[in-house]
């Protein structure tokens, strides 16, 4: 008969591992913080925003960017669908589309100043944009 002897370590890993799966598993989402300006929607949310109808964009938090058009009458609110982490700090970011708009589910990424330059950030998906009016 043929005995192995696990040492310590491996066993040590496999105990482990339930534990190590169960800090993986899905928490409930925490809702994100109020956004300040405030806002209020003044039209029903559209799946695409051209890229001609907004001039600026305002990050606000990690969760929420304003996208501004014209003369700033006109203010397009995006609350993610999941926290973007770093997208604050950062206060820009980029994004590539082969469309002349932007749509939900299309990808931005925060743009973190390296040294001299940018490093693009992990990925996010956009939300539908909601017309709004921003509080004063």
């Amino acid at each position: 008969m043929l005995r192995r002897r696990i040492g310590f370590a491996p066993a040590l890993a496999f105990a482990a591992a339930p534990l190590a799966l169960a800090a993986c598993s899905q928490q409930p989402a925490k809702p994100p913080p109020p956004v300040s300006p405030a806002a209020e929607a003044i039209g029903p949310a559209q799946d695409c925003l051209s890229l001609a109808q907004f001039s600026n964009t305002r990050i606000r938090d990690d969760w929420t960017i304003d996208f501004i058009g014209g003369a700033g009458n006109r203010v397009w609110r995006v609350t993610l669908p999941n926290r973007c982490s770093g997208l604050k700090s950062a206060d820009s970011f980029t994004y590539a589309t082969s469309l002349s708009q932007l749509c939900r589910n299309d990808i931005v990424y925060p743009l973190n100043r390296v040294g001299g330059g940018f490093q693009r950030g992990g990925g996010c998906g956009l939300a539908p944009f909601t017309p709004v009016k921003l509080a004063q």
